[in-house]
């Protein structure tokens, strides 16, 4: 949807293991403003995969319906975002021959096409094209190549796959709402454009995003993607130790864990107490707080743990300069940071999205890095769409020639017949 000619409505959807968010924004010159937004629990989805799409297509209805009542707008289209352990990511090179004596655009695209060219499974398709480092003739570490003399133009890109059967549902999830699908986009890679500064990426840094049913591992070296990964255990696998060893209900262990978790024993104090409610009747009764930091405080572990095993084996946790920075709902635990930090050894933060005004109170949360990080992709989508038209406009008018230039070939055609 349109606003005039200089705005654009858009929305982000983030189908979570646990909750779906749509989140409303406008984009202009001035950035991003958000115009509301609507979050509702959905038990649709397993570790990122649809397994019931009617439970599914209920919560987005309901999210979009609550985003576009707060907003005052009508949805139509949205940007949704897509995670799980069938992601995939692999390296690839692509090369060309620059067409003239600079590199344009469409060399640009031309080289990332190339690269794209690549054996697939039949049932995957390739989601993102991302340039790691472009090479003009024998120039390596190119950021930009656009402008630059040369002959050959070669990129070293990662390839983000997803199983196809997982992205159709996605999208016939959505479409049976009455939506359009603008892009589906990997939810890690829009968390880190909502909670990143471009200091960050440069300098090295890991975005963590602990969702319900995954922890999304992204790593940033030299301002491109040096690795990426998914683990398949979340924050439901904390919830389900708590429902296990408490013996209370799955949504009682939930709240529990928001309200009393501490992923970090040493940080509760050993008199607090805590009411427990039982199951099939029983009575609730009082245990110390200090018991269920024993039951979050192993499996925090172990995910910070797999985190830095993948993160060596991959060779870059010597490059993660800046540290890491944590996204996704479960991080709003006490002493996740803490966990992490002794875990991995380096600086960690919790990530907030960033880059935004309007109704910020309604996003402000790592549980929004996604939704809001996926506004942040769509604007720059537009832009990029933007400066190919100007640029295809540009290379229209230098084409054709004036009628200046028009009556001078004339007159010289003209003197030379006659």
């Amino acid at each position: 949807m349109t606003k005039g000619v200089s705005s654009e409505i858009v929305v982000g959807l983030d189908l979570g293991s646990t909750k779906v968010s749509a989140v409303v924004g406008e984009i202009d010159e001035n950035g991003i403003t958000i115009l509301g937004a609507g979050n509702v629990p959905c038990r649709g989805l397993k570790k990122g995969v649809v397994t019931n799409i009617e439970w599914t297509v209920r919560a987005i209805r309901e999210a979009v319906d609550a985003a576009q009542n707060c907003a005052g707008v009508e949805i139509d289209t949205v940007y949704a975002g897509i995670a799980g352990s069938h992601i995939r990511t692999a390296i690839s090179h692509g090369m060309c021959a620059i067409s003239g004596r600079e590199v344009t655009q469409s060399d640009v695209e031309r080289v990332l096409e190339g690269a794209r060219a690549i054996p697939v499974d039949a049932d995957r398709m390739i989601l993102h094209v991302l340039p790691r480092e472009y090479m003009v003739d024998n120039q390596e570490g190119i950021r930009d190549p656009i402008g630059m003399s040369g002959v050959r133009l070669q990129a070293k890109v990662n390839l983000v796959t997803a199983c196809t059967s997982s992205v159709q549902n996605v999208v016939r999830s959505v479409e049976r709402c009455g939506l359009d699908v603008a892009d589906v986009v990997l939810e890690p890679l829009a968390s880190a454009s909502s909670v990143l500064s471009e200091d960050e990426r440069e300098i090295g840094v890991a975005v963590i995003d602990i969702g319900g049913g995954t922890t999304d591992i992204l790593v940033y070296e030299d301002g491109g993607i040096a690795h990426s990964s998914v683990i398949p255990v979340g924050g439901n696998n904390i919830t389900t130790d708590l429902a296990a060893g408490l013996r209370t209900p799955t949504a009682e262990a939930e709240r529990l864990k928001r309200n009393y978790g501490c992923a970090m024993g040493r940080m509760v104090s050993d008199d607090e107490d805590v009411e427990v409610p039982g199951v099939g009747g029983h009575a609730p009764r009082h245990v110390k707080r200090r018991l269920l930091s024993d039951i979050v405080e192993p499996r925090c572990e172990e995910i910070f743990h797999e985190v830095r095993r993948r993160m060596e084996e991959s060779g870059v946790i010597d490059s993660v300069s800046a540290g890491v920075v944590l996204t996704g709902g479960a991080n709003l635990m006490e002493g996740m940071v803490e966990c992490a930090e002794e875990v991995l050894g380096m600086p960690v933060r919790v990530g907030f999205p960033t880059g935004i005004s309007g109704l910020t109170q309604l996003v402000q949360g790592p549980q929004y890095a996604a939704s809001v990080g996926l506004l942040h992709y769509a604007a720059r989508q537009l832009a990029e769409a933007d400066a190919r038209a100007e640029h295809v406009q540009i290379a229209r008018t230098q084409t054709q020639p004036s009628p200046h230039q028009l009556g001078r070939g004339l007159m010289g055609w003209l003197r030379g017949a006659f």
